[in-house]
């Protein structure tokens, strides 16, 4: 397990094997939509844009995607921004492929984060390659004290229009994934906008349960987060109260603070 958080408005810290590498399955969605959402803002694409999914982009049966499950046939369109809010608040595989392939691949993906500063998050590989072989996973990984410094640059506004930024927060604030993680045991009510991914378990082995995300504190303040739980045999609902438990300790600690 490796987690990070950071209080946004002062920049305390603390961590738990925060330089470790930790595979993010469907987390690596944020930082992809980040780096598609900048290529909108310089009008190298537009939102409105349409873009056609080729049968070679969905992604296998064992992957979630509701798109891929309308479109069986693939050779159908979509807006840019109907392709990234799938990717992001449905974390939908086949979407978040083709939004990878939109912003150019890995590559500009990997020299936009290195423009906020961020070199602990590392996106390698597609979601069509990580359901082919399970081990292409641990090659998109990212270090838990990297994650919570792109989420503080993007809480911070770095990196996107204000445009941008609201949309994209949107998406991870409606998402209705993962509710037991970040969120399992904050205050109800609490605002959470957070990108959890998950690999599934095969062979007793769960590779990565993950969450990350910005956790609103009343007063306005908010916790950048990011928790992974990688390569364990516990049941779904043990992983899950891990993350929450180090979301409720992050609340307990800066909730009251001043």
């Amino acid at each position: 397990m490796g987690a990070a958080a950071t209080l946004v408005e002062t920049g305390e810290s603390v961590s738990v094997d925060g330089s470790g590498h930790f595979p993010m399955q469907s987390v690596y969605k944020f930082p992809i939509a980040m780096a598609l959402l900048d290529d909108v803002d310089r009008g190298a694409i537009r939102l409105d844009q349409q873009v056609t999914v080729t049968p070679a982009e969905l992604v296998p049966a064992g992957l979630y995607s509701p798109i891929r499950d309308a479109h069986p046939q693939g050779g159908f369109s979509m807006t840019v921004g109907e392709l990234l809010r799938y990717a992001v608040a449905e974390s939908d595989g086949t979407a978040s492929d083709v939004c990878l392939r939109v912003a150019g691949g890995p590559g500009p993906v990997m020299a936009y984060l290195k423009t906020l500063g961020v070199a602990g998050v590392m996106v390698a590989t597609s979601e069509n390659q990580m359901g082919h072989d399970e081990m292409v996973q641990y090659r998109n990984w990212a270090a838990p004290e990297q994650m919570v410094v792109l989420l503080a640059a993007f809480q911070r506004g770095a990196g996107l229009s204000a445009a941008s930024h609201d949309l994209l927060l949107r998406w991870m604030t409606e998402t209705a994934r993962a509710s037991q993680r970040l969120k399992g045991l904050l205050p109800e009510g609490t605002v959470v906008a957070h990108k959890p991914g998950s690999s599934g378990m095969h062979d007793g082995l769960a590779r990565a349960t993950n969450d990350v995300g910005l956790i609103t504190l009343p007063g306005g303040r908010h916790i950048a987060i990011a928790v992974f739980v990688s390569d364990s045999r516990a049941d779904e609902a043990a992983r899950e109260l891990v993350i929450a438990k180090i979301a409720r300790a992050a609340w307990d600690h800066w909730a009251g603070a001043r």
